[in-house]
């Protein structure tokens, strides 16, 4: 499926100035269709996924809990 420029930002929930930065540094395909750029959300999948995957490992880290101060005598 494709989608302009402004709906694929916020599907993706990045800067918009961002995302142009990719279309102008050829990072991003686009297509051009009556001088509006388009955009295929498929390769987007492997960000979403990887993302997604990012944030449950970050999620699983603030949930851990802080273990307690092993106290350690300093013996000089």
């Amino acid at each position: 499926m494709y989608y302009t420029v402004q709906q694929t930002a916020e599907n993706l929930e990045i800067d918009l100035g961002y995302l142009m930065h990719l279309i102008q540094t050829k990072q991003v395909k686009t297509v051009e269709v009556d001088g509006e750029l388009l955009l295929n959300s498929a390769q987007f999948d492997f960000f979403l996924k990887q993302r997604e995957r990012l944030l449950e490992e970050y999620q699983k880290y603030l949930d851990e809990l802080i273990p307690e101060d092993i106290d350690i005598k300093d013996e000089d």
